[in-house]
């Protein structure tokens, strides 16, 4: 499957193969890209509620894959937080 360039790159920093988007890392990679951009957004944009809506859901998901990976594999859950540079749970 194709993808862009942008999501390749991701899911290769993330440190899986290109293929590979099921993984909760590359997931969570993606996630975090889509959570960055949108924040932007709403920081521009105040009153646009339903972005902010929208937002609050992507973290909540992500949380939820972090809290998983963190189960799972410890040692991919540090190494992921600290490449992705976001706080852990």
């Amino acid at each position: 499957m194709k993808y862009s360039k942008e999501t390749s790159k991701i899911i290769q920093d993330a440190g899986l193969d290109a293929n590979d988007v099921g993984s909760s890392q590359a997931q969570i990679a993606l996630l975090t890209d889509r959570i960055r951009s949108l924040t932007e957004h709403v920081k521009l944009h105040k009153k646009d509620v339903h972005s902010r809506h929208g937002l609050v859901k992507l973290v909540s998901q992500r949380r939820k894959q972090l809290k998983y990976l963190r189960k799972t594999k410890l040692d991919s859950y540090d190494t992921l937080v600290e490449k992705l540079s976001i706080r852990g749970l």
